[in-house]
């Protein structure tokens, strides 16, 4: 139940990143700027309840790894960012190191 907490967690925080670029820093929207900080702290709280169980190096770091893939995924589909090799590259590599995080935790 834990990695599934951290799923969610992770899928959190990249809905609140992209919340906060379509409110243009709560500059705009209140009403998505609320959803964004919502989901903010529903991201922090499904991160404790992952660290209950698994370590919290681990969780940490798969939390931010699947944030920011994510984030960049998402910055590249919605918002037109760059897809250069070396920028896949690096996603490449979180990823390998999320999944090595997985595999090697232990629950």
């Amino acid at each position: 139940m834990a990695w599934m907490y951290l799923i969610l967690a992770g899928l959190c925080e990249i809905a609140w990143a992209a919340g906060m670029k379509f409110t243009r820093g709560f500059a705009v929207r209140p009403w998505l700027s609320l959803g964004t900080m919502l989901l903010s702290v529903v991201s922090f709280l499904l991160l404790a309840l992952a660290m209950r169980t698994l370590a919290m190096g681990t969780s940490y770091a798969v939390w931010t790894g699947l944030g920011a893939v994510g984030t960049a995924l998402l910055g590249i589909w919605l918002f037109d960012e760059p897809t250069t090799l070396g920028r896949m590259l690096c996603i490449m590599l979180i990823v390998a190191g999320i999944a090595g995080l997985r595999l090697t935790a232990g629950h």
